[in-house]
This record gives structure tokens, C-alpha cells and sequence, in this order.
């Protein structure tokens, strides 16, 4: 514009900057909307690979989970499977459950006792279970107490001794390596 001062050109190259569609230069004030503008352009490829890390990281997560909860299943299987066989009076059965039991004589003969004089008729019910090793996420040992019927006869109270080996990440696992008598019922291990 002719006869226009400095500050009025530069006014004006300000204003037709505010009002350009277009990139505006490095130096163009920004607009309130702008940033969410921005943020609604994100690739989706990044939104895609982000996903796909989330949802791995989450089946790595759970597969971990279910396995250290199908330890705590395997225990309770395993001092059921024990205590079915002790019900039905089977002393060979029971030194098959609990390792290394019938190398040693007095525990074999304290097992072929208690299957004789435990034997029950009937559905083994598991009526508590307490374990010192149980949700343990490494090696550990102890002695499980456990309360159990058969329908219509009284509660019978035992420890099992209760080793697992392994870890949280690379799996556990349950062995049984002990039994004993009746106890009395409100009795510890």
C-alpha cells in the first residue's frame, strides 16, 4: 500500500497471517483448537502398535496368573486324591501319593495303619484346608492342616507336609511328602 508506515505493513502481514489457512510459518500464533487438532492426527499405525503391546502384555500377564493359580488347585487335588485313598483303606495307594514315604518304614507303616483304621464309605468332602506353602511364589515347605468328612460321620483332622518347588515364572510344582495320624479337632499342625 503506498504511503502505508512500517507498523502498519507489519499489522497487516500479522492479521493476513491469523487469517491464512494454510501453515501459518514457524512463528504463527496458535489457535485454542489447534493442539486438539494435532492430537486427533496421530497416526493410527502408533494407536495400532500401542493396542497390540497393551493386549500382549495382557495374555502375558494372565497366562502367568492362571498358572500360579492352578498350583493352588493342584495342592487341594492332591490332598484330596491322598484322603480318597486313605477313605477307601488302600495303604498301597497312599504311599503312592506321598513321596518318598515308602523308603522309609515308619512312615509306611504309620500309612498302612491309618487306612486301615480311617477307612469311611462314602464322598471324601474337604472340609478346611490351611497351607503354610499356599499363593507362595517360590520354593517353600510346610505343613498343610486339613479337615475332612464323609457325609454322615465325624469330621477327621491331619497334616500333610507339603513341599513345592519352582517359581512364579517358570511354574511350580506340589509334592506330598508327609502324613500323619488324627489329630484332635482344634489341634495345629
Amino acid at each position: 500500500m503506498p504511503g502505508a508506515t512500517d507498523g502498519q505493513a507489519a499489522r497487516r502481514d500479522s492479521v493476513a497471517a491469523r487469517e491464512d489457512p494454510g501453515d501459518g510459518g514457524e512463528f504463527a500464533p496458535r489457535r485454542p483448537g489447534d493442539w486438539l487438532r494435532e492430537q486427533r492426527r496421530l497416526p493410527r499405525r502408533r494407536v495400532a502398535i500401542a493396542a497390540a503391546i497393551g493386549l500382549v502384555l495382557f495374555l502375558a500377564i494372565s497366562a502367568l496368573l492362571a498358572r500360579f493359580l492352578s498350583t493352588e488347585n493342584a495342592e487341594r487335588s492332591d490332598v484330596l486324591a491322598l484322603l480318597q485313598a486313605e477313605a477307601a483303606g488302600d495303604g498301597g495307594a497312599v504311599l503312592a501319593q506321598l513321596d518318598g514315604c515308602r523308603e522309609h518304614a515308619g512312615c509306611a507303616a504309620r500309612a498302612r495303619l491309618d487306612a486301615a483304621t480311617l477307612r469311611r464309605d462314602g464322598s471324601v468332602k474337604i472340609l478346611t484346608l490351611s497351607s503354610p506353602t499356599a499363593y507362595a511364589l517360590t520354593s517353600a515347605s510346610g505343613t498343610t492342616r486339613v479337615a475332612w468328612t464323609v457325609i454322615g460321620r465325624l469330621p477327621i483332622v491331619q497334616c500333610v507336609g507339603v513341599q513345592r518347588t519352582g517359581n512364579f515364572l517358570t511354574g511350580l510344582s506340589v509334592r506330598l511328602v508327609s502324613l500323619s495320624g488324627q489329630i484332635a479337632g482344634e489341634a495345629d499342625c
